[in-house]
């Protein structure tokens, strides 16, 4: 798969359901406290055009697969839908991976790496617990730090955290620390403007001004060599 720009692509990504089971207070783009109008039912994709659409992406050079939603893990298919998506490996599918809040991960995760499940993403903000339900407007850090752990045994689990000025933008070196501490990576990710989400400039914390305050705590930090076209740094 080529685009325009001659840039490769091998990565796909496909959202499963609008629904979350958090209510995240500076993330209105993605669910707002009081929830959004669903798509009905029926202009959702189905098991089955999931499958065709993934088939022939598969094909086409796609060798990796990203579930995401909303929360993929309210989807109560969701194993089968990886089971299905585990025999696309046959010809040519390399990697199944999904991003999710973690609320629910320590609970469902045997079940999703039997049926196929390769790697996970787990958005989380905080590494405080009252800030975490703060954010989320739900308890549960606990549990979402357990499935990270628990997410270890499959390989190197992501934590993507949204740095955000005067919320959370004091803990960058906590998230560091805790790569040291534990398999993970960490991707922190700008603060962008998105339709709905409230978006203000003062929050947003450039990648740079992150650099420089990791830089400050941990000098001998090193740039790694990036793939061709990569999305980040």
């Amino acid at each position: 798969l080529m685009d325009s720009h001659n840039r490769q692509h091998n990565y796909l990504r496909i959202s499963l359901t609008e629904k979350c089971n958090l209510r995240c207070k500076y993330c209105t783009y993605c669910m707002p406290k009081d929830g959004v109008e669903l798509t009905p039912q029926q202009k959702l994709l189905s098991n089955e055009e999931i499958l065709t659409l993934a088939r022939l992406f598969v094909k086409e050079g796609v060798t990796k697969i990203r579930l995401t939603g909303g929360e993929p893990m309210v989807r109560m298919d969701l194993p089968h839908i990886i089971a299905e998506l585990n025999n696309l490996k046959k010809i040519g599918l390399q990697n199944i991976g999904m991003t999710t809040n973690g609320l629910t991960l320590q609970r469902k995760l045997p079940v999703l790496k039997d049926a196929g499940l390769d790697a996970i993403n787990v958005s989380l903000d905080t590494l405080n617990p009252q800030r975490f339900e703060f954010i989320t407007r739900r308890r549960g850090w606990d549990r979402v730090m357990n499935g990270i752990i628990s997410a270890i045994e499959i390989g190197i689990p992501t934590i993507n955290c949204v740095v955000m000025n005067g919320v959370n933008e004091d803990e960058i070196c906590d998230f560091v620390q805790l790569s040291k501490d534990l398999a993970v990576d960490v991707r922190f990710i700008e603060y962008m403007p998105f339709d709905g989400n409230k978006w203000n400039e003062k929050k947003m914390v450039s990648y740079q001004s992150m650099l420089q305050t990791i830089q400050e705590r941990f000098p001998d930090v090193q740039r790694l060599e990036e793939e061709p076209n990569h999305t980040s740094k």
